[in-house]
């Protein structure tokens, strides 16, 4: 039986140890391994970190099929997803900024911080359409609860390591499927779409059968369950691993300046030694 893995990075910094082997992972698991290079960030993403990600995986040894499929390429293809949820009166422009919701009066809190509070959900149309013409930044956001009434059956997916869910969607609140950039105002706007529709669109179209991921977007499946359900993709499998975590037991994170592959490879670290690192990590997974 094909099972097809992928390897899907954003080129917002190299690369480290922690992606290494969330890499090396999914080649593992896979008889199909594919990568695809999740760049609709334009102010993050970066064509040197590209680059960089082809160097590194090159050398972890790493054989991928091709083509790579860059995401900043098919934007029409997700513009098509959410016309289809427009469609179907699924999705609202927010105009609110994250400062509005943190002040919002008895936000919930949800496993990120606090959830949407609908504040726009039932926005008067003149006064979105005046927004929009004056060219405030705005969000699309998806109306979960609504989109909830159109699935009539639950929704089920498989992880490797905890066995079956039932997705809960509902505890996410309203997400954001799109938006403007802010600072645009008199000028065409530039319109990506988040990562939940992109990573379920590509997901489909690639056709990836075992999606392998860290555990910390174990959650946010129940949201790509429900689009699944809504654009009628196929599910694939999950395999959500552990995070890998420094001496502290702090996650390897970009943000917090780990230590990328190309400095590792500059102090002396081989490759044949990250490996067998990967090889004990997998070991105490087990």
């Amino acid at each position: 039986m094909t099972i097809t893995t992928r390897f899907a990075p954003s080129p917002t910094g190299y690369l480290h140890e922690g992606h290494a082997f969330s890499a090396l992972l999914a080649a593992r698991l896979g008889t199909r391994f594919l990568l695809r290079i999740e760049d609709i960030d334009p102010q993050r993403c970066k064509p040197d970190y590209i680059t960089a990600i082809y160097e590194d995986l090159g050398w972890l040894g790493l054989n991928w099929e091709p083509p790579v499929r860059c995401q900043s390429e098919h934007l029409p293809d997700y513009q098509r997803a959410l016309d289809q949820l427009s469609a179907r009166g699924l999705l609202y422009p927010c105009f609110c900024t994250r400062s509005d919701i943190a002040r919002a009066a008895g936000a919930p809190q949800g496993d990120h911080g606090p959830l949407y509070p609908g504040l726009c959900r039932g926005l008067d149309p003149a006064v979105v359409t005046a927004r929009m013409d004056a060219g405030d930044a705005y969000a699309l956001r998806l109306d979960v609860a609504k989109a909830c009434v159109h699935i009539s059956h639950e929704l089920r997916w498989h992880d490797a390591r905890k066995g079956w869910q039932v997705a809960q969607p509902q505890r996410h609140g309203d997400i954001v499927l799109a938006r403007t950039l802010r600072g645009v105002r008199g000028e065409a706007a530039f319109m990506p779409a988040s990562y939940h529709l992109c990573v379920v669109h590509d997901d489909a179209a690639q056709g990836v059968t075992l999606v392998t991921r860290g555990d910390d977007l174990f959650a946010v499946t129940d949201i790509h369950r429900l689009l699944q359900a809504l654009l009628q993709l196929p599910v694939p499998a999950y395999h959500h691993h552990p995070l890998l975590c420094d001496a502290s037991g702090k996650r390897l994170a970009k943000r917090d300046s780990a230590p990328a592959l190309r400095e590792l490879r500059a102090q002396g670290t081989t490759a044949s030694a990250l490996l067998q690192r990967f090889e004990d990590w997998c070991t105490n997974q087990a």
